[in-house]
């Protein structure tokens, strides 16, 4: 297996991100919704296998002070072999001087990003407009 690691969205194929959303069964990810999200995200990753995308990464920055990661997904059938770990690292080390990175992990997996550095925020607070995503996330 030959990892690539790249960051450049424009050489990115669009159904192969769609598809690696839906290996892990995001769904509501349409090619619209890919391209909006990872154009308005100043910070991207990409990990290729065989010049397939499989797996991906983005964050939001003001360059200076705070960063916010979002949507570390790795498809289904190449998890399990620090490919998330190795876009992790990435996104960090392009955000190696931003003072605050805030994260919300999907549920099953603090323990990973434990392991990256993260930790529980006392503060923290979100809402979200979906019912489901608010039971599981918020008290």
């Amino acid at each position: 297996m030959e990892l690539q690691i790249h960051h450049v969205f424009s050489q990115i194929n669009l159904d192969e991100m769609k598809e690696v959303y839906e290996s892990v069964g995001w769904t509501k990810h349409t090619n619209e919704i890919i391209k909006q999200v990872f154009e308005a995200s100043n910070v991207r990753v990409f990990a290729s296998v065989n010049g397939r995308t499989v797996g991906f990464g983005r964050a939001l920055s003001d360059g200076v002070f705070n960063a916010a990661i979002y949507d570390i997904v790795v498809h289904k059938e190449f998890q399990k072999l620090g490919i998330a770990k190795r876009i992790v690292e990435d996104l960090l080390d392009q955000l190696k001087n931003i003072s605050c990175i805030h994260f919300i992990s999907t549920t099953g997996n603090e323990e990973f990003y434990r392991k990256a550095g993260f930790k529980k925020i006392k503060t923290g607070m979100a809402r979200y407009l979906n019912p489901v995503l608010d039971s599981e996330y918020l008290e």
